[in-house]
């Protein structure tokens, strides 16, 4: 299980933030001072990346960055209220990987921790399961060790469910992420389209999937053997 450290001083953002990622099976450890924070990094050394808010009531995320960067070298993403270039620009500056500005959608914010987490080698860029073997830095797929061709979507598709290995994920979900990855309208039949599609290329038999699991009245799920 990776590990976070955030550091916000908002208890009700931090309190969401943290059922969020604990959701998404992470383990939060939260500080909601720059003086917290450091107390933490003096005991605690076994972070795998840091969720850093801009404004502290003590200082600020910078500070923070640095003394990460420093003594951990693990990831950093900055959360902030502004978006002004000045932060952003002194945030990329220091050395943090990604930042993301508030209001945001919790989606966004765990795709961008994990890309964070694969870009610095935290995180196997290669997910197996049930024979299929996904390697998302190469952007390559085998099923038994015979590389198969996906068209884009059906690759979105996949990689939803491999970032999201552990729960159900609603048809509501697949259409607003694909929708989105694909730029246009994508309607509920031609979801059901490509999950047949995709079952076809990874399933030992489509006709009863073992990988892309229907959870009736609620959507998918990934299954297989790790």
């Amino acid at each position: 299980m990776k590990r976070i450290l955030l550091v916000e001083d908002d208890r009700e953002i931090a309190k969401n933030l943290t059922l969020l990622l604990q959701s998404e099976d992470f383990a939060v450890v939260c500080a909601p001072t720059q003086k917290k924070a450091f107390e933490v990094l003096e005991k605690d050394r076994d972070f795998d990346l840091a969720l850093v808010d801009i404004s502290l009531p003590d200082g600020n995320g910078f500070t923070v960055c640095t003394e990460i960067k420093d003594t951990k070298k693990i990831p950093v993403i900055f959360l902030t209220a502004s978006g002004e270039e000045a932060s952003v620009v002194a945030g990329l500056n220091m050395g943090a990987e990604d930042y993301i500005i508030k209001p945001f959608r919790p989606r966004e914010l765990t795709a961008r921790i994990r890309a964070a987490l694969r870009k610095s080698g935290r995180t196997a860029s290669v997910f197996e399961r049930g024979g299929l073997a996904v390697d998302t830095a190469g952007g390559v797929v085998k099923k038994n060790g015979r590389e198969i061709s996906l068209s884009a979507l059906e690759y979105r598709l996949l990689l939803i469910f491999v970032n999201n290995p552990n729960g159900v994920i609603t048809r509501e979900r697949l259409l607003d992420e694909i929708w989105d990855a694909a730029g246009e309208f994508v309607n509920d039949n031609t979801l059901t389209v490509y999950i047949k599609r995709l079952r076809e290329k990874i399933e030992d038999d489509p006709s009863d999937p073992e990988l892309i699991i229907t959870v009736r009245g609620m959507g998918y799920r990934l299954g297989g053997k790790r």
